[in-house]
């Protein structure tokens, strides 16, 4: 029976990287001393209150839950997710070593940490249901996701990279980190209590672009966009359209450089032989530049089919889309701003450790 946790690497994802690299999550806390010598969460609650004097019961009470899961309750064979702020992907992998303090670690925020085996680095947030992003989407550092079989689904995302969705999967236990533990807290085992607002609103936009934008949809969505950024767009009818969805240029009639060609996939993860043909209409119609819109993500092989080609061809996935329809929203046409209505907010920003 195992559990799943999710670990956050800072709140601007400042700790990303380092993670990956290294086969470490966890860090930041750097205020708080080496807790190897606390064996309950009551030890984990003093230091804290040693560390935060003056702190409201409740946020004493969410420092010391996430600290003791981080300490105690995080074991090897659990399943780790860390959502990537820098790539906006999310990481997935098996702990393999409980909780150890580097105390030779030169930097800080890098101390507090279970060791990790990353599976996969690179999924895409468009790959995981709305249900399921919310769950995942906690302000909180470290909290285990509870809610809508959240560990069988994230199980199977593991393995093959996609979401069943809130449904029996045969083969795998539907436990929850609160199942297992007397001593769990609705501050770590109930995220959804402390949601990213942030994070969540963007999750909604992308699933509101998924399900509306689809296809065809999709093309004439990029096609809105390019034009509020200044280009002058021709968008393929819907069928076959020989790698080529959108030709955009600037000047008045679009002639004008840069001239690009944009090809855009709203299906599942595209792999190396797109990237190919993009290449190859590139080249037989002079363009100077390439777009290709993979709402699904890439495959490993397309990434690396692309990787010398920053300067001539970009990469949009489902976030980069949602940026760009943030970036331009006040520019788009009265019909899309309809279909897909968006409202800016202010709200308070709130830190921890």
């Amino acid at each position: 029976m195992t559990n799943a946790w999710v670990i956050r690497s800072g709140r601007y994802g400042e700790r990303d990287q380092w993670a990956l690299t290294t086969g470490f999550s966890g860090g930041g806390w750097q205020t708080v001393p080496d807790l190897t010598s606390c064996t309950s969460r009551e030890d984990i609650a003093k230091v804290m209150s040693s560390v935060v004097p003056g702190a409201s019961e409740g946020k004493l009470n969410n420092f010391t839950g996430q600290l003791w899961a981080l300490r105690h309750r995080i074991q090897p064979g659990d399943l780790l997710i860390m959502p990537l702020k820098t790539t906006k992907q999310i990481a997935l992998g098996r702990v393999t070593r409980p909780y150890q303090y580097r105390a030779d670690e030169p930097e800080p925020d890098r101390r507090h940490v279970v060791r990790v085996d990353w599976v996969r680095t690179d999924l895409p947030r468009s790959a995981v249901k709305q249900d399921l992003l919310f769950t995942l989407g906690s302000a909180m550092s470290i909290f285990a996701p509870s809610k809508n079989n959240a560990v069988a689904r994230l199980e199977h995302l593991l393995v093959h990279g996609t979401d069943p969705g809130n449904t029996t999967l045969t083969g795998i236990t539907p436990t929850t980190a609160a199942a297992s533990d007397a001593t769990a807290q609705a501050d770590v085992d109930e995220p959804e209590l402390a949601a990213d607002i942030e994070q969540v609103a963007l999750d909604q936009i992308t699933a509101r672009i998924a399900e509306d934008f689809a296809g065809h949809g999709l093309a004439t969505l990029i096609t809105a966009i390019l034009t509020a950024e200044g280009f002058h767009c021709t968008q393929a009818p819907p069928g076959p359209d020989g790698g080529i969805d959108i030709t955009a240029g600037r000047g008045p009639l679009g002639l004008d450089s840069p001239r690009l060609l944009a090809q855009v996939k709203s299906g599942a993860q595209i792999g190396s032989p797109i990237v190919t043909q993009l290449h190859g209409v590139m080249t037989t119609h002079g363009a100077d530049q390439g777009l290709l819109v993979a709402w699904g993500g890439l495959s490993k092989p397309a990434r690396d089919a692309l990787k010398n080609q920053h300067l001539r061809v970009r990469v949009w996935e489902a976030t980069d889309v949602v940026d760009a329809v943030l970036r331009t929203y006040d520019r788009l046409p009265e019909e899309i701003r309809t279909q897909l209505p968006l409202r800016r907010v202010w709200m308070l920003a709130d830190g921890g450790l």
